[in-house]
């Protein structure tokens, strides 16, 4: 068993910030808990160390959390909002439990708003990562991440504390995929080439999976063009990326259409099948990322619906569809501490024969103040535009939104 030896001056500060720290008094039951009042069963701690326990060699914490205020003018009969609020807030703990020392078990807990506004905290990762069980080969098991959200997010867009990755947006966006799942992801890294796989339920890690939904394969394949990896080293480094991505999600959504009677008939599950190209340049002082997502429709466009009123319904996949996305970032600065940043997302559902297209669109314009390793600050305005007839146009609108990134 290993002794971890905390400071307990800065325990103190965790829960209060003391006036005088010198003069407080710490107590410690037969628990080992420590307390700083007196009572039956403590005892007076004269070293001002505090012993934790752990049967790992090594603990590394950290924490992530996304403080915005947003402004959002609706442009139709909607009033304006506005909100405070906590986008998300993350707190991680590895634990380096082998002989390996990249080998690790990692939990995250995940605080964000549900779809009733309510503040929830469920647990975001949660798996054991072993190092090179093949040549240059390591995975991931159990709450996992998926292969291509967090590629993008530490490679070419650096800005998740403002709007997520084209596939997972829901406002302009299809909505394809989130950022984690149960399964298995096995992640190979070499000079000039990366690539993430693995097999997951498929329905993400805040959904359940039903027993006649089927399994997902998803994939990223990326080639290192210029022989470096980028992973959040944009202000140093110079790099060029090309990446294949996606997803092959057996029996995914339920297949359903209303009646003549006005009855919800399910009459199968759908796949949902994607794919995406991606490529990214990186100097120190800019960044020109852009990609190309095609979503299939697996299932039938003619139903029979047994009527003899209406004998079949035409139907499309809602995730069905075509889109693209690119954003730049210009730093400046002696340390590239500042940023200028811009993006453009468009996304056109596909539609059932003779039914008009409709394109959802967005926009981002914004800057950026890292102000040291720990805290970054960012406001922006996002615009949002899609198509009348779209089912997402009551979401048009600008909004203003100033954040303030904190991490440990």
């Amino acid at each position: 068993m290993k002794k971890i030896v905390l400071s307990a001056l800065a325990a103190l500060t965790l829960g209060s910030v003391a006036s005088n720290a010198a003069d407080v008094k710490l107590y410690q039951d037969e628990n080992g808990q420590v307390f700083t009042k007196p009572a039956e069963g403590r005892t007076l701690i004269k070293d001002k160390t505090v012993p934790m326990f752990s049967k790992a060699d090594k603990l590394k914490f950290s924490g992530l959390t996304y403080i915005g205020a947003t402004v959002k003018d609706f442009s139709d009969a909607q009033d304006t909002t506005a909100q405070v609020e906590i986008r998300r807030a993350y707190f991680q703990l590895k634990a380096y439990l082998l002989d390996d020392p990249k080998s690790y078990y990692r939990v995250t807990y995940d605080m964000s708003k549900d779809v009733t506004g309510d503040e929830k905290l469920r647990a975001k990762y949660a798996y054991l990562y072993l190092n090179n069980i093949l040549p240059s080969t390591g995975v991931e098991i159990g709450l996992a991440h998926r292969p291509w959200h967090d590629y993008e997010e530490h490679n070419a867009w650096y800005f998740r504390n403002i709007s997520k990755i084209l596939i997972e947006d829901k406002v302009s966006g299809p909505d394809l995929s989130n950022s984690a799942d149960f399964g298995v992801m096995f992640k190979t890294r070499t000079k000039y080439f990366d690539a993430d796989y693995g097999i997951f339920n498929g329905e993400g890690y805040h959904a359940f999976q039903v027993a006649q939904n089927g399994m997902s394969f998803e994939w990223r394949t990326t080639a290192h063009i210029l022989g470096v990896s980028g992973k959040d080293k944009q202000t140093s480094k110079t790099y060029w990326d090309a990446s294949f991505f996606g997803q092959y999600n057996q029996k995914h959504k339920a297949l359903t259409f209303l009646n003549a009677a006005g009855d919800n008939i399910n009459v199968g599950n759908e796949d949902l099948v994607f794919g995406g190209l991606h490529t990214v340049y990186n100097q120190p002082s800019f960044l020109v990322a852009a990609q190309y997502v095609k979503s299939l429709d697996t299932r039938s466009k003619s139903i029979d619906t047994g009527s003899v009123a209406s004998p079949s319904v035409s139907n499309v996949s809602a995730q069905a569809g075509s889109g693209y996305s690119a954003n730049v970032e210009y730093r400046l600065g002696n340390d590239k501490e500042y940023r200028l940043l811009a993006r453009y997302d468009s996304w056109t559902k596909e539609q059932p024969s003779g039914v008009k297209e409709t394109e959802d669109k967005g926009y981002i314009i914004g800057a950026a103040w890292e102000q040291n390793r720990n805290v970054e600050w960012v406001a922006n305005t996002i615009i949002t535009d899609n198509e009348k007839g779209s089912a997402k146009y009551s979401n048009n609108g600008t909004a203003y939104m100033l954040t303030a990134e904190v991490k440990f």
